[in-house]
C-alpha cells in the first residue's frame, strides 16, 4: 500500500480568475500592535522616561499676568467715545509696541537676561472688542515673573506718553512757526496801511483783517493741541505673587509622553510589520502557502487547557490518517526558525494510540528530545484514548495483607536463594551442563514483548531512530530539520508526502512562500499545514 495520490494544488481563484480579497477587519488592524506588543511598550516606556526627565530637570515656569486700559488721546478726556471705543485706538499697534524693541530692552536690561529670552517669555494678549492689553510674562521663580510683567506694563505706558509727548511737540512746533509767519506777514501789513494813501487803505486794511482771523485760528488749534492728554491709559490689575501660577500641568506632561510613545511604538509596528511580515492566523497561512489546513494547535498556557491541546493533536493525526495509506512516509517540515519536535511527538502518540506502528526518524541529534516529549504525551492519554490503560484499579491479591493488619497472609513461605548460584562453581565434569544467564526482555503493559528503543502507546508502538533505520516500517514520521538550511526534509517528501508545520507569530510569509515553492518545483504535494501557537512547534 503507498501513500494517497498527490493531487493538484489547490488554488482559491474566483469564477472571474481573479483572486478574491479579504475584508481586512478591526480585528487584523490591532492584530499588528497586540503581536508586536514588546516593541510598543518598549517605546512608550521611552516616551514616558522622556516625559519623566523633561520634567525633573527642566524647572518648573511660573507665570505672571498684568492688565493695562488703553486710552485715546483726546483733548476733551471727558468726552464720551461712543459704542466703537476700539476703532479709536489700533489694538494691533498697540500689541506691537508692547512687545517692541524698547519694552523688550528695559526688560532686559532690569534683569540681566539676554533680550530674546525676554521676548521669547512675554506675550500680549488682546481681547475682542476693547481696549485691554495682557501682559503675560513667564520666569523660573514667581517673583521674577511678578516684578517682569509688572515692569513689561509700566515700560509700555512710558514709552507710549513718550510717543504721544514727541507727536505732541512736533505739532507745536509747527504751528509755532506758522504763527510766527502769519504774524510777520501782520506787521508788514500794519506798516503799510501807516504808509499807504487814502485810495489804497481800504484794501490794506481788508488784507491785514484777513490776517488777524488766520492768525486767531492758528493760535486757537495751538492752544487745543497743547491741551492734549498725552496718557496712553493705566494699569488695571498688577501681577501679584499670591495669584501667579506654573505654566503647564507636570502628569499630563507624563501622560502625554506615555501616549505619545505608545502612538510611536504602534507607528513602528506597523513599519516593522511591512518589512517583516509573519503568520498571524489561518487565512495568512492559506494565503502564503495554498494548501489545506490540518489543523490547529493551541498553546498550552493554562493547566485547564492541557486536555484540550492534547486533543488538538488528535485531530490532526485523525486528519493526517485520512490522507494516508500504509506505508507512508510523512515529513514534516518547517519554513526556518521553527522545531517540529513536539508536533511530530504528539503525532505519533496520537497515531500509535489507534494501533498503529509508528516509527520517528530523525537525523538532527533529537531523538532524545522526542522520546522524552513522547513519555510526557503518553502519560496525559485519557483512559479512553489508550486501551492498555485499565479504567478501573486491578482488584488486590487473595494473599496479601490488608491494611488492617488482620487479613489472612501468604501461606507459602518464600524461596531461600541458593548460596551457590550457577556457574558461581565450576564444574570438573567436561560432560556438565553450560548454564547462560536469561536475556531480560522487557514486558509491554499489553503483554508484547518490547524493544528497548520501543515505547507501547496504547494499542500501538512508537519506535526511534534515523531514516535509513525506519525503511522497512509502515508509517514513518521524519521529523525534519528547517528547509531553509536543510533540503534533508524534501528529499523525504519526495518519496512520500509532506505536513507543513506553521508557528503562528514567528514563522516568516517570505520563508513560507519559498518553501512552498521548493516543495511544488520538487513535485512535492503536501498534506496540508498545521497551524501552531508559540511554545508548541
Amino acid at each position: 500500500m503507498t501513500d494517497a495520490p498527490p493531487g493538484s494544488w489547490p488554488t482559491d481563484s474566483a469564477p472571474n480568475g481573479r483572486t478574491p480579497g479579504r475584508t481586512v477587519t478591526l480585528t487584523d488592524l490591532l492584530r499588528v500592535p497586540l503581536h508586536r506588543i514588546r516593541l510598543v511598550a518598549a517605546v512608550a516606556a521611552l516616551g514616558l522616561l522622556a516625559a519623566l526627565g523633561y520634567v525633573l530637570l527642566v524647572p518648573a515656569a511660573v507665570t505672571a499676568s498684568a492688565v493695562v486700559a488703553v486710552r485715546p488721546v483726546v483733548t476733551d478726556a471727558f468726552t464720551p467715545s461712543g459704542a466703537n471705543a476700539e476703532r479709536a485706538v489700533n489694538m494691533n499697534v498697540e500689541s506691537g509696541i508692547a512687545t517692541g524693541t524698547e519694552v523688550v530692552q528695559r526688560l532686559a536690561e532690569a534683569g540681566g537676561t539676554d533680550p530674546r529670552e525676554v521676548r521669547d517669555a512675554l506675550e500680549v494678549e488682546v481681547p475682542t472688542g476693547g481696549q485691554i492689553l495682557r501682559f503675560v510674562y513667564r520666569a523660573s521663580t514667581a517673583q521674577q515673573a511678578v516684578d517682569g510683567v509688572n515692569l513689561a506694563a509700566r515700560a509700555y505706558l512710558d514709552v507710549r506718553r513718550t510717543m504721544y509727548e514727541k507727536q505732541r511737540e512736533e505739532m507745536l512746533r509747527s504751528y509755532d512757526a506758522s504763527i510766527n509767519k502769519v504774524a510777520a506777514q501782520q506787521v508788514g501789513l500794519q506798516k503799510r496801511i501807516a504808509s499807504a494813501r487814502e485810495g489804497a487803505v481800504d484794501g490794506v486794511v481788508a488784507e491785514l483783517a484777513g490776517v488777524n482771523n488766520q492768525l486767531t485760528q492758528l493760535n486757537s488749534a495751538r492752544t487745543e493741541i497743547a491741551a492734549v492728554d498725552v496718557n496712553p491709559g493705566w494699569v488695571t490689575q498688577t501681577a501679584e505673587r499670591a495669584l501667579a501660577s506654573s505654566a503647564g500641568n507636570r502628569p499630563l506632561y507624563l501622560l502625554a509622553g506615555l501616549l505619545g510613545g505608545a502612538l510611536l511604538g504602534v507607528v513602528l509596528a506597523y513599519a516593522w510589520e511591512s518589512v517583516d511580515r509573519r503568520i498571524r492566523s489561518v487565512d495568512d497561512g492559506r494565503d502564503a502557502t495554498g494548501l489545506p489546513l490540518l489543523g490547529t494547535v493551541r498553546r498550552r498556557r493554562f493547566r485547564g487547557r492541557k486536555e484540550a491541546v492534547d486533543a488538538d493533536i488528535r485531530y490532526v493525526a485523525m486528519a493526517i490518517a485520512e490522507r494516508v495509506r500504509q506505508p507512508a512516509r510523512v515529513s514534516l517540515l518547517t519554513a526556518r526558525e521553527e522545531d517540529p519536535t513536539a508536533i511530530t511527538a504528539g503525532l505519533a502518540v496520537a497515531l500509535a494510540a489507534v494501533g498503529r506502528e509508528v516509527f520517528v526518524a530523525d537525523d538532527s541529534g533529537r531523538a532524545d528530545r522526542l522520546r522524552g516529549t513522547v513519555l510526557a504525551d503518553k502519560e496525559r492519554l485519557p483512559a479512553s484514548a489508550d486501551p492498555a490503560r485499565p479504567v478501573v484499579p486491578k482488584p488486590r491479591p487473595a494473599g496479601s495483607v490488608t491494611g488492617s493488619g488482620g487479613g489472612a497472609t501468604d501461606q507459602s513461605a518464600p524461596r531461600r536463594p541458593s548460596p551457590h548460584p550457577p556457574g558461581a562453581r565450576p564444574s570438573t565434569d567436561p560432560d556438565a551442563t553450560l548454564t547462560l544467564p536469561r536475556v531480560a526482555s522487557v514486558a509491554a503493559e499489553n503483554g508484547r514483548v518490547q524493544s528497548a528503543d520501543e515505547v507501547t502507546v496504547g494499542a500501538g508502538s512508537v519506535r526511534f531512530g534515523t531514516w535509513r533505520q525506519g525503511a522497512d516500517h509502515g508509517l514513518v514520521l521524519f521529523n525534519a530539520p528547517p528547509a531553509e538550511s536543510d533540503e534533508r526534509g524534501v528529499a523525504v517528501a519526495r518519496q512520500g508526502t509532506a505536513v507543513v508545520v506553521i508557528e503562528r507569530d514567528r514563522t516568516r510569509q517570505g520563508d513560507l512562500r519559498r518553501l512552498v515553492e521548493r516543495l511544488r518545483a520538487a513535485g512535492v504535494t503536501p498534506l496540508g499545514f498545521v497551524l501552531t501557537r508559540s511554545g508548541r512547534g
